[in-house]
């Protein structure tokens, strides 16, 4: 009984997908058609649409975006003039965007004075490594997350390993859990964690559960937030997908956090549902990893989750300041970490800042591995950069791809990356989920991938790590993950027949127009990244 209505929950979610997407496609298409007719038989119309079109190319010329984003657009215009205005005006036009700026921009006004200052262990860090300072300097001052010291963090190589973590810090919940995933799956892997979640519910722990619509609707539906209801969970979901055209429905809440107490935290790229912990497995064996954390840096996670529990409906009796608490620094704690969030409604690009930050200034190596590799021109520079003065740089990718045509963006970057000295391994047991970077002493592990929706439509979260011990850990995990890829730096730095490199050149600009354009269509049609 329990997996036939499983099986309805999940038919009923594709249906209201395919539902919401024909309706969108529609609308669109109705309002594409109606321009297009009245431009043919008007000509004042239609001068008006090419005055427009005009203006819109000078706009995104004076704008100070990237170069390739820019292109992006123009080149778009100028080739389907009609259609890519109207794509523009809706992407910087959207009402609904312009609410939810204004709304989290209030919450998180109230939010940043409970960050600490930590002037001290900024000044500590900085006299024992000016380099990383900077880049403290930078998450503070530029996005207002604070370095701390005293936290001591746990690495795992597995997410399975995270999840046993996790259900053994949850049981001991006193007070309040916090848990906010991309995706969740009401089946095994989660059912465990359900059954913790009501028996501390029932034990007067208060609980709040935090899902991504899009990111769960193929796992379940609003029924979810009834049941959880009726077992004492608090229950909200993240920017439901609906019939009309929303440009905002493109941002996704792709954040991965447990606070327990906020004394303990747990973050990573897997979500809740049985693939990341290969109870299934549909793309082979899937790689993921995660960490917690134990000590002062948990209240980064604290304010990152409440920041998007009211997001969506402000409470006007939440009050913060309960669960700020006061932890003392974990007595075997080494190093600094700094956890941090980005978000894509400020102008603040902070994963793929503090990605590129690390690249220029490697010392001797820098090894990423990432489900999916679509950069910017910027970044790409950067590192073939990193690796023409001598860093060894690496990049794990997946093997068996979870999405076909990603996939073939993701390897139309290799030519140009292998010939500069990057070497690129693909990793032949299944697919690899994990975010992470390791340069040095440094270490960033969270749920932002190197892909435009990771850097510019996601809401996403990581933590910044500087000489902790669970380096060690996370160099060895490399090391043995390496010999487990085949590496195909030598087949793409010989070279690309013709049509391959027009084929890749189309794929990628396709996706940097469609991505940063805030085409809903990508929401739509489910070309989504976990």
């Amino acid at each position: 009984m329990q997996q036939k209505m499983h099986k309805e929950d999940i038919k009923d979610s594709v249906g209201r997908l395919i539902f919401v997407g024909l309706a969108v496609l529609a609308q669109v298409g109705w309002f594409v058609l109606t321009i297009m007719k009245l431009t043919e038989n008007y000509a004042a119309v239609s001068a008006v649409a090419r005055l427009i079109s005009a203006f819109c190319v000078l706009t995104i010329f004076g704008k100070h975006i990237m170069p390739d984003v820019k292109l992006s657009w123009i080149i778009l215009i100028l080739m389907f003039p009609l259609f890519g205005m109207i794509l523009y005006l809706l992407s910087t036009r959207s009402n609904f965007v312009h609410t939810m700026h204004d709304r989290l921009k209030v919450i998180d006004s109230d939010l940043a004075p409970l960050y600490p200052e930590n002037k001290e262990i900024y000044e500590k860090l900085k006299k024992e490594d000016p380099w990383i300072a900077h880049h403290a300097y930078f998450l503070k001052h530029e996005s207002g997350f604070p370095v701390y010291d005293g936290t001591k963090v746990s690495y795992y190589k597995d997410a399975s390993d995270g999840l046993t973590a996790q259900l053994e810090d949850l049981r001991k919940a006193e007070h309040f859990i916090f848990m906010e995933y991309h995706a969740i799956q009401d089946k095994q892997s989660f059912q465990e964690l359900k059954d913790v979640l009501h028996e501390r519910a029932e034990a007067g722990v208060e609980v709040r559960l935090f899902y991504d619509d899009i990111g769960s609707i193929g796992f379940i539906n609003t029924k979810f937030i009834r049941e959880m209801k009726e077992l004492g969970i608090q229950c909200r979901v993240f920017n439901p997908i609906v019939p009309i055209v929303n440009v905002f429905m493109n941002n996704r809440d792709h954040r991965k956090i447990t606070v327990i107490d906020g004394k303990v935290g747990f973050t990573g790229g897997y979500n809740l549902a049985d693939e990341y912990f290969n109870i299934t497995h549909p793309f082979g064996h899937w790689k993921d990893t995660g960490i917690r954390l134990e000590g002062p840096a948990v209240k980064t996670l604290t304010l990152l989750f409440l920041e998007m529990w009211n997001a969506m409906k402000k409470s006007e009796t939440e009050d913060y300041k309960k669960y700020m608490v006061d932890v003392a620094p974990a007595p075997d704690a080494t190093g600094y970490v700094i956890p941090f969030g980005d978000s894509p409604l400020d102008e603040i690009h902070t994963a793929k800042d503090v990605y590129q930050n690390i690249l220029k200034n490697a010392n001797t190596q820098a090894w990423i591995i990432t489900p999916y590799l679509i950069l910017t021109d910027d970044f790409s520079r950067e590192l073939q950069l990193a690796a023409r003065r001598g860093i060894d740089v690496r990049i794990i990718t997946p093997g068996i791809p979870d999405k076909k045509l990603i996939y073939q963006m993701t390897r139309s970057y290799y030519a140009a990356l292998a010939s500069a000295g990057v070497r690129i391994y693909e990793y032949t047991p299944g697919f690899c989920h994990a975010k992470m970077l390791l340069s040095d002493k440094v270490a960033v592990v969270g749920t932002a991938n190197f892909d435009y929706r990771s850097f510019f439509h996601h809401f996403e979260n990581a933590v910044y790590m500087y000489n902790c011990d669970c380096l060690d850990e996370i160099r060895q995990d490399f090391e043995a993950t390496f010999p487990k890829c085949r590496e195909v730096t030598e087949k793409y730095s010989t070279g690309r027949s013709t049509s391959l490199r027009i084929w890749q050149c189309i794929l990628r600009k396709a996706n940097t127009s469609l991505s940063k354009m805030k085409n809903i269509l990508i929401s739509i049609l489910f070309i989504q990244h976990k």
